[in-house]
């Protein structure tokens, strides 16, 4: 059991989705993929590598095809886009338990660290092994927020989610290329001052993701257009990077070639409903 959950979890595994170029079909295999290594941990709970798989799943599958077609459903479709929402949430927090059952394991009395004031405690003792678990834990949680701000039980743990993402970036700020590069800029472009946000440091690691992707960070562009640029009612800049995230190669890294014609659908997506974010653009005459 441990050589089957080792080789399935092992380093490049994940490769097999994220490389893929037909985001239906990954979409459609995530779940059976999903309900096979939960089969695995029922016979095999305590392996790091599994729990952590199946947590970052939970995660991905979440954000990729549920939240994220749901965010792109027209207004007149409300319900069906609350109730996609209300499961990605849920899947979220799957995903989450999930991943601090792994941390628990490792780190005895983490799930209780941070309300006994022990957490930047058992922070110091990880490692770097650690990074995938706390980025996938800070992302499951502060994306479970983003859907349901008025959860003011999520909301209390944002800066527990805080101290794990940047732990993460202590202990390995190069963690998927520049993956916690992107996380960053929704995390500080997206709160508020008095909860951890900051624009200036979203636009730092805007401009860190983009040095080291050299330019082909699709989240990153389109993180800075959404998150950044809306909120300033900067269209100019909005449209300049979806322009720029669209004219990304998405086979010029294999290994997130999913996640970046994933991200181009939604810059598409954005260019094409830049009208709902704008108020001064026209509405389209078929709206």
């Amino acid at each position: 059991m441990n050589l089957v959950a080792d080789a399935l979890t092992g380093d490049g595994s994940a490769d097999v989705f994220t490389s893929d170029s037909d985001p239906q079909l990954v979409g459609d295999a995530i779940p059976f993929a999903i309900k096979m290594y939960e089969a695995l941990l029922s016979q095999n709970p305590n392996h790091q590598g599994l729990i952590n798989t199946t947590g970052s799943m939970f995660v991905m599958y979440a954000n990729a095809y549920v939240q994220g077609p749901a965010e792109m459903l027209p207004q007149y479709r409300f319900l069906e886009r609350q109730m996609a929402m209300d499961r990605a949430k849920n899947l979220y927090l799957r995903g989450l338990e999930l991943l601090y059952r792994g941390l628990e394991l490792k780190y005895p009395g983490f799930s209780a660290a941070s309300a006994e004031g022990r957490l930047p405690v058992i922070l110091a003792r990880m490692k770097k092994a650690d990074v995938p678990a706390l980025y996938w834990s800070s992302a499951a949680g502060l994306s479970a927020y983003s859907i349901d701000l008025l959860d003011f039980e999520l909301s209390a743990r944002i800066p527990e989610w805080n101290a794990m993402i940047h732990r993460a970036y202590e202990l390995d700020p190069d963690f998927g290329g520049y993956s916690l590069d992107e996380f960053l800029i929704i995390f500080y472009a997206s709160l508020p001052e008095v909860m951890g946000g900051d624009i200036e440091k979203a636009k730092v690691h805007f401009q860190r993701a983009v040095e080291k992707s050299r330019g082909n960070s699709t989240g990153a562009y389109v993180s800075y257009a959404e998150f950044i640029s809306v909120p300033a009612q900067d269209y100019d800049t909005f449209k300049d990077y979806l322009e720029k995230a669209l004219a990304i190669d998405p086979d010029i890294d294999k290994s997130a070639r999913l996640v970046n014609i994933i991200t181009q659908r939604r810059a598409r997506w954005l260019l094409d409903n830049a009208w709902l974010y704008f108020s001064f653009l026209p509405i389209p005459d078929d709206y």
